[in-house]
C-alpha cells in the first residue's frame, strides 16, 4: 500500500505547487491527504492576494477534493486541543495527519513540526523539495509523466522546459529541479 501525505496549506498555495503534489498524487505512488481546514487556510491565504478569485477557488477546491480518492480527513477535530505544537494553529494540521494514517506532513514550515512531537506518532515532516525528490525515487517514470503533463498543461502560454523549471524553482524546490534539469528531454 501506498504511504500517506498530510498536505499542510502551505504546500497547496501556491498554485504551481498544489498542482505538481496533486499530479505525483495521481501516479498513487503516495497517497494525498488534507482536511476542510487545511483547504480553508490555503484559500484563504489565496483570497488575501487575490478576492477576485473566489469562484474560482471554489472550483478548485471541489476538483482537487474529487481528484484524489480518500483525500479528506474528517473526525480530527477533538484530537486538536490535546496536541502541543510550538504554532498551536497548526495543531489542526497534526491532528488530521494522526487520523489520517499519515506516514508524512508535507509542509515548508518544519520548526512548527517537530521531530520531538511527531515521533511518538510516527509522522515525519518533510519540506516539499524532500518529498518531491523522495517521490521522483520512488517511481521516476511515473513523476516524470506527472511532470510532463503539468508543463503539457500550461498552454496560455506555453512553457519551455527552462521556464517551467524556473516556475519550480521559485516554489523553493532547489534539488527537485536539479534533478528535473538531468531529464529536461523527459518534461
Amino acid at each position: 500500500m501506498a504511504f500517506v501525505a498530510l498536505l499542510d496549506a502551505c504546500v497547496l498555495y501556491p498554485a504551481p505547487l498544489r498542482d505538481l503534489l496533486l499530479r505525483l498524487a495521481q501516479t498513487k505512488v503516495f497517497r494525498a491527504r488534507w482536511s476542510d481546514q487545511i483547504q480553508a487556510e490555503w484559500m484563504n491565504a489565496a483570497l488575501r492576494e487575490r478576492p477576485e478569485l473566489a469562484a474560482a477557488l471554489q472550483r478548485t477546491r471541489a476538483l482537487m477534493d474529487a481528484a484524489i480518492d480518500d483525500c479528506l480527513v474528517s473526525g480530527h477535530e477533538p484530537l486538536i486541543p490535546t496536541l502541543q505544537l510550538p504554532d498551536p494553529f497548526d495543531r489542526h494540521v497534526l491532528a488530521a495527519a494522526i487520523v489520517g494514517r499519515a506516514d508524512v506532513i508535507v509542509t515548508s514550515n518544519l520548526r512548527d513540526f517537530p521531530a520531538s512531537v511527531l515521533s511518538p506518532y510516527r509522522i515525519e515532516a518533510q519540506h516539499p523539495d524532500v518529498f518531491v525528490r523522495h517521490v521522483l525515487d520512488l517511481d521516476e517514470a511515473a513523476a516524470l509523466s506527472a511532470v510532463r503533463d503539468q508543463r503539457a498543461a500550461l498552454r496560455n502560454p506555453p512553457r519551455t522546459v527552462a521556464e517551467f523549471l524556473d516556475t519550480l524553482a521559485r516554489q523553493q524546490l532547489p534539488e527537485t529541479v536539479a534533478f528535473l534539469r538531468g531529464r529536461a528531454g523527459l518534461i
